[in-house]
């Protein structure tokens, strides 16, 4: 009898409290991922303005497109170095703290330069501040919800939340554009700055760091209790990077997602606007051109995910690539003063191929790092924006010494057929040690 009571009492230890075992309508893990859905949207409002402010600024201070460039390129660096950082201090602090001290820095960077008036305060308001901000919402936040609230359809709501950068270049680039337009640039940072401040109340409110916060289970998994706040979040972080980099995969990895970033962050997002301006459009009509991009990134970043949950993540990368590149290599025979349909055809397919790359690789660091898959995604992220920071910065410069972006674009193409090849060669984690996803 006394044993029975003792079994009793320890199959009690073992449930989740009452409310995990109370199953809502719909799972709170739903509602988390909207806010960071929404969130990245406020934080992404950003990414819209550097392509706008190009022109505006080289007319305003005479700045080269080079200096502007490196600002731009500052940003995107400490963009992809904030993100594995940001993984762990999200571990050691709580999501809700981290998320709703970037926003604010992110504002305070797009307000503060509105009273510039030398390159220097643009590398340390667009720079450093904003760089900071934005890093610390990377897609490394994105992996930390997924891998935290979700066991069922984690590709999917990977392919989610990262097209809800594309949604928020949908909603802020015809908008910003418009207001550059016809009120100068210095109302669009004030508005981008409006936008970040917007969501902090929402991420106060409703996000929650654990699903034991609520006593619930991650969406198709079981119970797990919160852990406690993992301390020394950057040496642990700087420990996984040492460790990961002992790794052939790693490597791979890093090299492919470097050269996603200067094929799209660091080549389109930045220098798609001046360069279509170059050949006669109007700024507003390329940055239309760049908001129906974000259109079809949504569907087909979601659709990847889709895909990831049923197919080789290394072969749809390689797909991915090889079809982007190929695009790149004809671009420059396409800008004119008007918007073709051979130009139109160009932005829905490179939209589909936008940042599709962003679920396989997340997928191909869980397969192979496991528990330390957010920071390990968030030091390949960093590759990323590095990619995007190079090409951002010397895009800029090629313009000034060629007279045009045509190079770029080749160069870029040739890159992309590399990337490709890389993809392939990744290795695969044996079966017995991968987890099969779940749905």
């Amino acid at each position: 009898m006394t044993e029975t009571i003792e079994s009793a009492a320890q199959d009690d230890d073992r449930r989740p409290p009452l409310e995990a075992r109370r199953r809502p309508r719909v799972h709170r893990a739903w509602i988390v991922a909207a806010v960071t859905f929404v969130t990245i949207i406020g934080g992404a409002a950003f990414n819209s303005l550097p392509g706008l402010l190009i022109d505006p600024l080289h007319t305003e201070f005479g700045w080269s497109r080079g200096e502007i460039g490196l600002a731009v390129s500052i940003d995107m660096a400490l963009y992809g170095l904030t993100a594995p950082f940001a993984a762990a201090l999200m571990d050691r602090f709580g999501i809700r703290r981290v998320v709703a001290a970037a926003l604010t820095m992110v504002a305070a960077g797009a307000l503060a330069s509105v009273w510039m008036t030398a390159s220097w305060q643009l590398m340390i308001y667009w720079g450093l501040l904003v760089g900071l901000g934005t890093g610390s919402m990377a897609m490394a936040f994105a992996a930390t919800v997924t891998n935290r609230w979700f066991v069922a359809r984690r590709g999917l709501v990977t392919g989610i939340l990262t097209a809800a950068g594309a949604s928020g270049q949908l909603v802020f680039l015809p908008l910003c554009a418009w207001i550059v337009d016809e009120h100068g640039w210095r109302p669009a940072s004030v508005t981008v700055a409006l936008a970040a401040l917007v969501v902090v109340p929402f991420v106060c409110l409703l996000m929650r760091d654990h699903p034991a916060d609520v006593g619930l289970a991650p969406y198709g998994g079981a119970y797990v209790a919160k852990p406690a706040p993992a301390r020394g979040a950057a040496r642990r972080t700087v420990k996984v990077l040492f460790k990961a980099a002992r790794t052939g995969p790693f490597w791979l990895l890093a090299g492919t997602f470097a050269i996603c970033g200067a094929s799209t962050n660091g080549l389109i997002r930045t220098h798609f606007v001046p360069s279509a301006h170059d050949h006669g459009m109007p700024i507003t009509a390329a940055a239309s051109l760049l908001a129906v991009i974000g259109i079809f990134d949504v569907i087909g970043t979601i659709f990847s995910g889709w895909l990831t949950d049923r197919f080789d993540a290394r072969r749809l990368l390689a797909v991915y690539y090889a079809l982007r590149g190929i695009s790149l290599l004809f671009l420059p025979m396409l800008m004119g003063p008007d918007v073709r349909p051979p130009m139109v055809f160009f932005i829905v397919f490179y939209g589909l191929d936008w940042v599709a790359t962003v679920p396989p690789t997340l997928a191909l660091c869980r397969e192979q790092y496991g528990e330390d898959s957010a920071i390990v995604f968030g030091w390949v992220l960093a590759s990323h924006q590095v990619g995007a920071a190079v090409v951002a910065f010397l895009g800029g410069v090629a313009r000034d010494v060629f007279g045009s972006y045509d190079v770029v674009w080749y160069a870029s193409g040739a890159l992309c057929a590399v990337a490709a090849l890389m993809s392939l060669v990744i290795r695969r984690v044996r079966a017995s040690s991968v987890a099969v996803p779940s749905g």
